[in-house]
């Protein structure tokens, strides 16, 4: 008896742990609507990237020369819609070379207590999801870029009782990271956080 409240107290944490990592409604909604074209020359891109003004991106770019804001977040939309599918579906393979082993053990216990219980998840973006950078910083040759992510989704759950389905609004911070001096050019999740709305 002991053990089995044991590991429903330890499906608690991991339950509580995975709704704070992959999102829960929030007021803000994503901003979709385009702005209104202005009159003049075409913004630059510290004007559409404030991050561009920041000490830290005029670091990376002393390591890295290459790097490319705006390459970056459409490599970031790639990796938070290949993350959130492969979640739902328990994809361990697509996961694993995207998270760093941390944020990946954190994954593991969660598919593994909803797999324990029977259920299986479905997830559909309702729209595309908006991102922009926070942040960037160089910490010695270890890069870090925290993205804000606003997103649209429903998630078709199904267990025993049936099937549930829920649609919800998303805010999150996705910290990514990368050493410059790698020869792997991917970046990694090594941290998610809910955004305030």
């Amino acid at each position: 008896m002991l053990q089995i409240l044991f590991l429903a107290a330890v499906a608690a944490i991991v339950l509580y742990q995975l709704y704070a990592t992959l999102g829960r409604r929030v007021g803000r909604q994503p901003e979709d609507a385009p702005a209104a074209a202005v009159p003049g020359p075409a913004p630059s891109a510290a004007d559409t990237h404030p991050v561009l003004r920041s000490e830290g991106l005029a670091a990376l770019k002393s390591k890295q020369p290459d790097f490319d804001p705006n390459k970056f977040l459409t490599g970031a939309r790639s990796a938070y819609e290949q993350i959130v599918s492969a979640y739902a579906e328990g994809d361990r393979e697509t996961l694993r070379p995207l998270l760093s082993a941390e944020v990946m053990a954190n994954f593991e216990q969660a598919m593994a207590a909803r797999e324990a219980a029977g259920r299986t998840e479905k997830v559909e973006f309702l729209t595309p999801p908006r991102l922009d950078l926070e942040s960037i910083d160089l910490v010695g040759d270890s890069a870090k870029a925290v993205v804000r992510i606003l997103a649209e989704v429903r998630t078709r759950t199904k267990d025993e009782r049936g099937e549930g389905v829920d649609d919800r609004r998303t805010a999150e911070l996705w910290t990514f990271e990368r050493e410059v001096k790698s020869a792997n050019p991917n970046w990694f999740l090594t941290f998610v956080a809910a955004a305030e709305a």
